[in-house]
């Protein structure tokens, strides 16, 4: 049985760390399947936090130099991590840090520049997924969604509770995916301010105990669910941007304390996330991501969606799925074989998306 080894990175908008997956695949019985060998995360210090968090308001030059800076922290810890485990595969998928996604203008941009992860590697580098869907009209968002249904189609919808809460679902035969609203990246923002924290990353609420104490303020919910971004069809996707210009601005100058404001942000997460499953045939449903370990966001999302079955899976599977996932993309992508589908984000076709840096020559 033939086997592939792919190494994957991943780097979300909650500037914890990065991700790194060994990863395996191998068909059988006409169906792919996986295994994650070994894997880690490699936590940012606060110096890194911050310069990712503010990489998007910097200079041209700044964002250049972050760029290859950023790569050689990235080889770094890649090559940490073949040392300590024996990790021998020559493909690496590297996703990436966002900075910038406004598909609606045409760009997308994640830094980790994928030639300097190459040459200090020595291993090929599959990267900037997301360029090519965007120039083709679509989304460039969600990605996820091909590794949903081609490594977890036996459940009804997978949800991932990462910086933004996004879903993915089968529709006759095509998969449809979209982000839903923004989840850890607020609550982690407004837990930090909460708390008078110096650096709003790497900070969050534990299990959503300091959330729960708090108040419901039925007026914000109802304002922050007529937001005009839930009211639209999909292909659809979220970004900081989406966040600094039209969720923020309804919490200004709230008479309210911060707890209070929190606990009905965990309400307003919750309830989208249930108002889309609730909508949907099937019930079984896959959670992964860092928002699944919040306790008390996932009861409220049982409150809200009471007939759907919340699946939480081993913790390899919630903290490294999407690594896993890019991981396989980036297999397709070296075979020259769709990994990017035009039913998810809405470009005018499907496509192999990635950009393909060579390591070393044999």
């Amino acid at each position: 049985m033939k086997t592939y080894q792919v190494i994957g990175l991943m780097s979300g908008t909650s500037l914890d760390g990065l991700d790194v997956a060994w990863c395996e695949f191998w068909i059988e019985k006409n169906c792919w399947h996986y295994r994650i060998i070994e894997a880690e995360t490699y936590t940012y210090d606060i110096k890194w936090r911050k310069i990712l968090g503010q990489l998007h308001r910097m200079s041209a030059k700044a964002f250049a130099e972050t760029d290859a800076m950023f790569a050689r922290l990235m080889a770094g810890y890649v090559n940490s991590f073949c040392e300590k485990y024996s990790c021998n595969a020559n493909l690496i998928a590297s996703h990436g840090q966002t900075i910038f996604h406004n598909p609606s203008e045409s760009y997308t941009t994640q830094i980790g520049n994928g030639a300097v992860l190459a040459a200090l590697t020595g291993k090929n580098v599959v990267a900037d997924f997301r360029s090519a869907d965007v120039a083709l009209g679509g989304q460039g968002a969600p990605l996820v969604p091909f590794g949903d249904r081609m490594l977890f189609g036996k459940f009804d919808y997978c949800v991932n509770l990462g910086g933004f809460a996004n879903i993915s679902f089968e529709i006759a035969n095509k998969r449809i995916a979209f982000d839903i609203c923004p989840a850890n990246f607020i609550i982690n923002k407004l837990y930090s301010e909460a708390i008078s924290a110096k650096s709003n990353a790497g900070v969050f609420d534990r299990g959503g105990a300091y959330a729960k104490q708090g108040r419901f303020i039925e007026t914000l919910f109802e304002q922050l669910n007529r937001l005009d971004y839930y009211q639209m069809n999909y292909p659809k996707s979220l970004g900081r941007e989406w966040v600094e210009t039209d969720f923020l601005p309804a919490l200004n100058n709230l008479p309210y304390n911060k707890r209070d404001v929190l606990h009905t942000i965990y309400h307003h997460i919750a309830f989208q996330i249930a108002v889309v499953m609730n909508k949907l045939p099937g019930r079984k449903a896959l959670f992964t991501g860092g928002g699944t370990y919040n306790d008390y966001l996932m009861s409220l999302i049982k409150l809200y969606a009471p007939e759907k079955e919340l699946v939480i899976p081993d913790k390899k599977t919630i903290d490294y799925k999407e690594a896993l996932v890019f991981a396989f993309l980036a297999l397709f992508r070296t075979k020259g074989k769709i990994n990017c589908l035009k039913s998810v984000t809405g470009a005018k076709r499907n496509s192999s998306a990635g950009a393909i840096y060579r390591g070393k020559l044999k």
